[in-house]
C-alpha cells in the first residue's frame, strides 16, 4: 500500500519524493542528512549528561538540543503534509517514533530531565537499512520475529515455571539462613535467588551456613541450564523458518517448465499452466 498522494503536483508531489523516496538522489541525500541530524543530537544528549561538560557548556547544549528539535518537528509536520492519508503515517511504527522522538524536548519545559528521554531517536537510525538497501538484514529482523510469536507460548511457560522455582527456592533459603544472614525476608530471598540463577551475582547477599552454599551451588549450575534453554526454543523455530524456505526454494527450482522457464505451482501438473508445455 503506497501513501503518495495520487495525480499531485507542485510542491507536495516534490517534497514526497524528497522524504518518502530513498531511491533518488535527492531522498538518499535528505535521508542521509536526516541520520547525521540523529547522531549529532544523541551526541549532544550523552555528553550534556556529563557533570563538568555541563557546567561548561550547558547554554550551548540547551541551543543544540533545540535546534535539532526545531528541526524534527518541522521534518515531522511535513511528513504528515505530504502524504495522501496524514492518519496511516501518524499511527505507523516510523510516524510513532517520529512523534516520541521530539515530545521530551517540549515535555522538558514542565518535566525536569524529561529531555533525556530522546535518546529514543535512536530507533529512527533503523532508516539506515533502507538507505544502504540492506533489504536482507530486514528479511532476517522478521524471520526472528517470526521466530519469537511462534515461541512465545514456550517460553511463557518456561518462565511461569522458574518463577515457581524461584519463589521456592526463595522461601527455603530464608528458612535456612534466616535474617540473621542477611535474608530480612522472602522477597529479599527471592531477589537473592534470582540473581543467583540469572549467573549475576552482585554479591550484596550471600548464604553462610553449609546447607545454605550447597543450596546456592544447585541454583548455580542449575542457571547455565535455565538461561540456555530460551535459547534453545528460538533457535528451533528460526532452524525451522529457514528449513521451511529451503523446502519452498527448492520445490520451485524443481518444478519449471523446461520450455518457458516459469515455475510450477502444482508439483502434479502434467502439462504447463503457462504456455501448455507438456511436462
Amino acid at each position: 500500500m503506497t501513501n503518495r498522494p495520487e495525480n499531485m503536483t507542485g510542491w507536495r508531489a516534490r517534497w514526497y519524493e524528497i522524504i518518502f523516496e530513498a531511491d533518488t538522489p535527492k531522498g538518499k541525500l535528505f535521508d542521509v542528512v536526516l541520520l547525521i541530524a540523529i547522531l549529532g543530537s544523541l551526541l549532544a544528549i550523552v555528553l550534556e549528561s556529563v557533570e563538568s561538560i555541563y557546567n561548561k557548556y550547558g547554554t550551548i547544549f540547551q541551543m543544540v538540543e533545540w535546534i535539532f528539535t526545531v528541526i524534527f518537528t518541522l521534518e515531522y509536520i511535513l511528513r504528515v503534509a505530504v502524504v495522501r492519508n496524514p492518519r496511516y503515517y501518524i499511527f505507523s511504527f516510523y510516524g510513532i517514533i517520529d512523534l516520541l522522538s521530539i515530545l521530551p524536548t517540549y515535555l522538558a519545559i514542565v518535566l525536569s530531565g524529561a529531555h533525556y528521554f530522546m535518546a529514543i531517536r535512536s530507533i529512527r537510525l533503523i532508516r539506515v537499512f533502507r538507505i544502504l538497501k540492506m533489504v536482507r538484514f530486514l528479511g532476517e529482523a522478521n524471520m526472528l520475529s517470526n521466530a519469537l510469536k511462534a515461541s512465545r507460548i514456550k517460553i511463557t511457560v518456561f518462565i511461569v515455571v522458574v518463577m515457581c522455582a524461584v519463589f521456592i527456592m526463595g522461601t527455603v533459603m530464608y528458612l535456612v539462613e534466616g535474617r540473621e544472614n542477611g535474608f530480612t525476608s522472602i522477597p529479599v530471598s527471592i531477589y537473592w535467588c534470582i540473581v543467583t540463577l540469572t549467573t549475576v551475582g552482585y554479591g550484596d547477599i550471600a548464604p553462610q551456613t553449609t546447607l545454605g552454599q550447597m543450596i546456592a551451588s544447585v541454583i548455580m549450575i542449575l542457571g547455565y541450564g535455565i538461561i540456555a534453554v530460551p535459547t534453545g526454543i528460538v533457535t528451533s523455530e528460526i532452524a525451522r523458518a529457514n528449513q521451511t524456505k529451503a523446502d519452498e526454494n527448492k520445490k520451485l527450482h524443481h518444478h519449471r517448465c523446461p520450455a518457458c522457464n516459469k515455475g510450477i505451482i502444482d508439483p502434479e501438473a502434467n502439462f504447463c499452466p503457462n504456455c501448455g508445455n507438456q511436462l
